[in-house]
């Protein structure tokens, strides 16, 4: 009988630890469906609304279940130099870790490039969510990149402080 119970429980703890592990890396991600000519946008400088900047070949995913689980790769022609005169730069830009299976964005490889000089940082959009930037890395060889990061008032609030005075109020519930 002890060696069934062992049996039995070992076997739940594997059948438990499997559905994590698919809810976790599959279950909860959709494909962003694109819509062409919007997905992309940087925040001009002097400017708090982002604009679309043209882009080919994009992949995006998201889930419902954490506004930082979104994630995007692209193509532009954009230059850095176009980019750095005209749009807001975006640091410290830190790259969330993207699925296995989305294999054109490794976070790794952004950050390094980042890090080197490489790629660049950009604010595509501030406050997507509340305390939630979408931000865009762009490589110089066109490669472009796109994850949600907790912003400075976000890390402050989502910790249980009151909003500083040059934050944006928070929604009812935060």
């Amino acid at each position: 009988m002890g060696k069934f119970l062992a049996i039995l429980l070992v076997g739940c703890a594997v059948i438990a630890g499997g559905g994590m592990y698919y809810l976790q890396v599959y279950h909860y991600y959709d494909e962003v469906v694109s819509i062409p000519g919007t997905d992309v946008a940087l925040t001009p400088q002097g400017s708090s609304d982002a604009e679309p900047v043209s882009y080919d070949n994009f992949q995006g995913i998201d889930a419902d279940s954490s506004p930082i689980r979104y994630r995007a790769c692209f193509t532009t022609s954009l230059s850095h130099a176009t980019l750095d005169k005209t749009y807001r730069s975006y640091k410290p830009a830190e790259p969330r870790v993207a699925p296995g299976w989305f294999d054109c964005f490794d976070a790794s490889e952004v950050g390094e490039a980042l890090e080197s000089g490489e790629a660049k940082a950009y604010l595509g959009t501030e406050n997507v969510q509340y305390g939630i930037d979408r931000v865009v890395a762009i490589h110089e060889d066109g490669r472009g990149f796109v994850w949600h990061q907790i912003n400075r008032c976000g890390e402050i609030v989502f910790d249980g402080q009151p909003a500083p005075d040059d934050c944006p109020t928070p929604p009812e519930g935060y």
